[in-house]
């Protein structure tokens, strides 16, 4: 599967929902289930990638990533929990950044354009 683009890394991020399956029977919360989902996803977006994302595989490594995260949680609920909210909470506030820097450079660059645009 490897050999088409594309289909090779779906495929294992599909195959990889079945840990998702396994965290929800589990027991686990929100907060890790999104952890583990946000593993995959990282790990099937940058796979898609040819040639970096082979090497990003061989190191990052979602399955054993949420395999980890989920034995954590089912050995240390609470501070797991708490961890793993913190880090879905600072992800969520570095994408707001992220989206209001884009918004004024855009913003700016709009202005500098119609300004440039009046004066010609």
């Amino acid at each position: 599967m490897g050999l088409i683009p594309g289909v090779g890394d779906l495929a294992g991020g599909l195959l990889s929902a079945y840990g998702l399956l396994v965290g929800w029977r589990a027991g686990a919360p929100g907060s890790i289930l999104m952890r583990m989902m946000l593993n995959i996803g990282i790990d099937t977006l940058v796979g898609e990638v040819p040639f970096l994302g082979d090497l990003f595989d061989f190191g990052f490594k979602s399955n054993t990533r949420n395999y980890r995260l989920l034995e954590q949680y089912l050995d240390r609920p609470a501070p797991t929990k708490r961890e793993s909210r913190l880090l879905l909470l600072g992800l969520l506030f570095a994408l707001l950044v992220l989206l209001g820097t884009g918004i004024w450079v855009t913003v700016k660059l709009a202005g500098l354009i119609l300004h440039a645009m009046g004066s010609l």
